[in-house]
């Protein structure tokens, strides 16, 4: 992926300093996405970043050189799901579809294996053994930890990983994970990893492409679901492709219809998995929102999963 050219940041610094906006077209109603990036800064990004190997490499830059550049370019945007109470939206539209509860801190404990292929599935987020995703929860935490009750598990779940296979981990780990859950460390560390795998790279390339609240949650609910792939299933893939039917508020675009391409997208994804495969995630949900012209996801809100009903005052 190209780096942000350090000639380019060195050739605009007035546009930074003086910050002198040129606003991308706005949807009426979409006050949310306020002034954005400056031209020159986002147009290299979003070059940079527009392919999905690319926009991986970009949205998970968190330390180093390459954070300071992302930092440079998110600079001065409302701070959208980022602010503590939206980000706590967030986490509740989440659980409504993950955990069926608006009360997602209830499910640090919640494990079982829910037959989708990928083992069990545990935590805040859905982590599951067959996914990399609880192995590396798992590892970084005992590497915190030693003495943790999940570090005997990690051989075994090394050895699964990739799988659907309990092989090492029954009859003890489901028990040995609902124990850890009730340790505020643990619970930090599913924190964490929600944030640094799930969370921030999803927002992060939601405001690059000049989205507000309700795309950003658009963006963070199908990482969560798709999982941070490049394929063409997986939420970075999705993008790529949704980018290649419709341009993005950043690229002029209408920022509804190049949502309405992403979620048609993201639920033909979805029923690769299984034609018969519930949507109302997406249904009755997030395009309830976009159809109401919500895209600050303002409350009150109302929606629907798996048929119960759930309201936000």
């Amino acid at each position: 992926m190209k780096r942000v050219r350090a000639l380019l940041l060195a050739a605009v610094p007035v546009l930074v300093t003086a910050s002198v906006y040129l606003l991308a077209p706005e949807d009426a109603g979409a006050e949310g996405a306020g002034p954005d990036l400056s031209a020159a800064y986002r147009s290299q990004a979003a070059q940079d970043a527009k392919g999905a190997e690319g926009a991986k490499a970009w949205a998970e830059r968190s330390e180093g050189a390459g954070s300071a550049e992302v930092q440079e370019v998110l600079a001065g945007l409302p701070a959208g799901l980022d602010a503590p109470a939206e980000k706590e939206l967030a986490q509740q539209l989440v659980a409504s579809a993950e955990n069926s509860t608006l009360d997602w801190r209830s499910a640090y404990s919640y494990i079982e294996d829910i037959g989708d292929g990928q083992g069990y599935t545990a935590g805040i987020i859905g982590f599951c053994t067959g996914t990399n995703d609880l192995l590396t929860l798992v590892e970084g935490y005992t590497k915190a930890h030693p003495d943790n009750g999940l570090a005997k598990y990690v051989p075994a779940l090394r050895a699964v990983d990739g799988t659907d296979s309990h092989e090492g981990l029954d009859p003890g780990f489901t028990a040995a994970w609902k124990a850890e859950a009730e340790v505020p460390a643990f619970r930090k560390a599913q924190d964490t990893a929600r944030d640094r795998v799930y969370f921030a790279p999803a927002v992060r390339l939601a405001k690059l492409d000049g989205l507000g609240p309700l795309g950003q949650f658009v963006y963070y609910d199908a990482m969560v679901f798709h999982g941070p792939g490049t394929g063409p299933t997986g939420f970075y893939g999705l993008r790529a492709r949704a980018l290649e039917k419709s341009d993005s508020p950043t690229e002029g675009g209408s920022e509804k219809a190049y949502l309405d391409t992403f979620l048609d997208l993201r639920e033909d994804a979805m029923r690769t998995r299984d034609p018969d495969i519930d949507t109302t995630r997406v249904d009755t949900a997030q395009r309830r929102f976009l159809d109401e012209g919500n895209l600050d996801l303002r409350t009150p809100l109302e929606w629907q999963v798996y048929g119960e009903t759930y309201k936000m005052p």
